[in-house]
């Protein structure tokens, strides 16, 4: 039994297809389909039904193959291991960004560090901070970039930085002429927010201390330019994360509001398994965001905002 068998094993069972699985392994049909036969012989056992289409596993197939996937992956946590040893920042790295954080972080840091880091392979993905959560205690992900706390004690949380909450508001809107906003003028007024599933909502309910159901809260839309486009509208005013406000056209930066001292604002960090062993690549990346935005946020008086 070898670890070459194993993978193509498993990459059967993803394709269900020898052809499509070699292609992916980058062999030929006859060679990937001999080790997988050589596994079968040694174990005794068939692992796939080929009469079906596509290929399915069998029984004992779908057994075998669970503790397949424990075996590879414990073997490359065995070059993590290595890696963390030498300090090696390179290898595939893959990481999770938020949506209401990757629009604007990522434009930052992403061509900095690749030129920094030429030998790391960033595979990124957009999910929510939930599948965030998930792929990371599943190893499907080796890091991810959230607003925190999570309160999860399998997972690390590193704050990167503390993003202010900054107020949107047109001059036809009544709190036009204020000069600085409180956080009682939200109770009073239609606020814009990101409809259910994005954290920087929970940000804003609790910032105001009301629940979803207020009739103070106007739930409109999943991106923060739609919700400009509504405020401009007439249709409320809305809160925007500060880095946000930095991609504004000038004619729109005219109707930022900012915060009396202390500024609501959340905590941005990366977070990862415990059990995760590539932490030169996470201290690299936490090194090049933590430069690059620290220049771009400067703000001192503070009050961190829980998402949960």
């Amino acid at each position: 039994m070898t670890l070459t068998q194993l993978q193509y094993t498993l990459a059967v069972a993803k394709e269900g297809n020898f052809t499509l699985a070699a292609e992916k392994c980058f062999v030929t049909q006859p060679t990937l389909s001999m080790q997988v036969q050589k596994l079968e012989k040694e174990l005794g056992v068939k692992l796939f039904n080929r009469n079906t289409k596509p290929i399915a596993l069998t029984a004992i197939g779908e057994k075998i193959l669970m503790q397949a996937k424990i075996i590879v992956q414990e073997s490359d946590r065995m070059k993590d291991i290595i890696s963390v040893e030498k300090g090696v920042v390179g290898g595939d790295f893959r990481l999770g960004i938020i949506p209401t954080i990757m629009p604007t972080l990522l434009p930052l840091f992403l061509n900095t560090f690749i030129k920094k880091f030429p030998k790391v392979n960033l595979k990124i993905e957009e999910l929510n901070t939930v599948l965030i959560a998930e792929k990371l205690l599943s190893n499907k992900l080796d890091a991810g970039i959230a607003a925190t706390p999570l309160e999860n004690e399998k997972i690390i949380e590193k704050p990167l930085y503390y993003e202010p909450f900054v107020g949107y508001i047109p001059i036809s809107h009544p709190l036009s002429k204020i000069k600085k906003i409180e956080i009682e003028d939200l109770e009073k007024m239609d606020v814009l927010v990101l409809e259910d599933g994005h954290c920087f909502r929970k940000h804003i309910l609790n910032l105001c201390q009301t629940n979803e159901t207020s009739k103070s809260f106007d739930l409109k839309s999943g991106s923060f330019e739609t919700l400009v486009h509504l405020a401009n509208e007439g249709m409320g005013m809305t809160l925007l994360p500060y880095l946000q406000t930095l991609n504004l056209t000038d004619v729109n930066k005219k109707n930022l509001k900012y915060f009396n001292k202390p500024e609501p604002a959340r905590e941005i960090s990366i977070i990862y398994s415990k059990n995760q062993l590539k932490l030169p690549v996470i201290d690299a990346l936490s090194e090049t965001i933590e430069g690059i935005v620290r220049g771009a946020i400067k703000f001192e008086n503070i009050q961190i905002i829980s998402p949960k």
